[in-house]
């Protein structure tokens, strides 16, 4: 694709990635395929395609963000489909966020529409917050039928319960001899909603040789504020992590930056692109990135002890899209889980995203509501008896509206290897 920024426009450092990411397409179309948004409405301009047409205009034109540019954006799950798809490598996740900061910066909103996103970027990243807010929400449940369509979505999608635990700053030794050193990312919005994640995931790798630390300093990873075009509040959650995992690897040593939420995965391994131009801490961002590991990757090469528990019982596993399309993690999953005893099946139309997308499920409820609606389906039908997924928004978005538990992937894993059955098993009386 040609392009014609003018040498003023390059010297912005956004614009030359924007530029450079522009001249990779050709306009094959391939993306539309496995783009959900095209999928579902059948509009090019909401197809990754449509999309960079927008994008390129608006940069290169250096106007405001139109209404339409604004809805057709808005519109994207960031989902990374498009990119697994893409013959001509184009990295369309950065050039997306690079118009969402034009966007935010010069963009048209309700005044309902900015309030709404101002909240979820201060609440969804601070585990207090989120935890207040979340009883303010149960106690709306009631009356979610007569709330507003987004705040309706938002209600809808707090869980009947919660188990909390915020980790502060410690070190979980290691189960016999040490084999690995590694930082946990403990994240948020997870902490808040389902503890039990990070217990499964610091039971499973201190038993396999892991001292697993939680890094004082070390918070949000920054993808909830970055994907809303808060690039400057995002960023400053991104250089306090780089601060704190590098200093703790400096005074102690790190094998690896482990996280067990795919959305925040992709994020923590896009660090080192994010602080390029950072004189400080770019060195020390693209040491993050390179040391940043979904935890299914570090139990890989690690090895699993064998299993005690859990054989035979089939479990449909859900792709998350962070996962496979951001990270390119796939086979890790699945071989951990079969080596672990479970039968592992497949869901049909396992790259369409199941609509979550971080604040998606809230700021597009509609399209949420109707990729969850197809996912589910495609789960049921694959009749297992229990669904694992890699990615804390993937559950919260799925549990409604499948007809089975489900559960994170190191949630069984730990169960097969001597840790506690997943309450949530007993809880729907499955695999009594």
């Amino acid at each position: 694709m040609q392009t014609s920024f003018t040498p003023d426009q390059l010297r912005d450092p956004a614009i030359t990635a924007a530029d450079e990411i522009l001249r990779k397409c050709v306009h094959c179309g391939f993306c539309t395929a496995t783009c959900p948004t095209y999928v579902l409405l059948g509009d090019e301009n909401d197809s990754p395609r449509g999309r960079i047409y927008l994008i390129k205009d608006m940069l290169e034109n250096d106007r405001p963000a139109s209404d339409a540019v604004t809805r057709h954006v808005d519109r994207c799950l960031s989902c990374l489909s498009c990119m697994t798809t893409c013959p001509s490598g184009v990295n369309y996740m950065h050039l997306v966020d690079v118009g969402r900061q034009r966007i935010a910066r010069t963009g048209r909103r309700s005044a309902a529409d900015r309030l709404l996103r101002w909240l979820l970027a201060r609440v969804l990243p601070s585990p207090e917050r989120f935890r207040l807010a979340l009883l303010g929400a149960r106690m709306a449940r009631p009356f979610a039928a007569f709330l507003p369509g987004r705040l309706k979505a938002l209600v809808k999608l707090v869980p009947p319960a919660a188990r909390t635990a915020i980790l502060e700053p410690r070190v979980f030794p290691a189960e016999g001899v040490r084999r690995r050193r590694v930082a946990l990312l403990a994240g948020c919005v997870q902490q808040v909603l389902d503890a039990e994640i990070n217990a499964a995931t610091i039971r499973l790798l201190t038993k396999h040789g892991c001292e697993v630390v939680v890094a004082e300093g070390a918070g949000c990873c920054g993808a909830l504020a970055y994907h809303l075009g808060r690039e400057e509040e995002a960023l400053a959650g991104v250089r306090s992590n780089v601060r704190a995992w590098i200093r703790e690897r400096t005074a102690r040593g790190l094998d690896a930056i482990v996280i067990n939420a795919s959305g925040c995965g992709t994020m923590v391994k896009d660090y080192g692109f994010l602080l390029r131009n950072d004189p400080e801490l770019a060195p020390g961002a693209a040491e993050v990135s390179a040391l940043a590991r979904d935890v299914t990757e570090v139990l890989a090469a690690v090895g699993l002890k064998a299993a005690v528990a859990g054989a035979g019982t089939t479990v449909a596993y859900h792709d998350a899209c962070s996962l496979q399309h951001g990270q390119g993690v796939r086979e890790a999953p699945r071989l951990l889980l079969q080596g672990a005893g479970f039968e592992v099946r497949d869901v049909p139309e396992g790259h369409l995203c199941c609509g979550s997308a971080g604040t998606y499920n809230i700021l597009q409820p509609e399209l949420a509501t109707r990729l969850r609606d197809r996912k589910a389906a495609n789960v049921d039908g694959v009749g297992a008896d229990v669904v694992a997924a890699g990615n804390i928004g993937c559950i919260l978005q799925l549990a409604p509206a499948i007809g089975r538990p489900l559960v994170h992937t190191v949630q069984l894993l730990d169960w097969a290897t001597g840790g506690p059955r997943p309450r949530v098993l007993d809880q729907a009386n499955w695999l009594n």
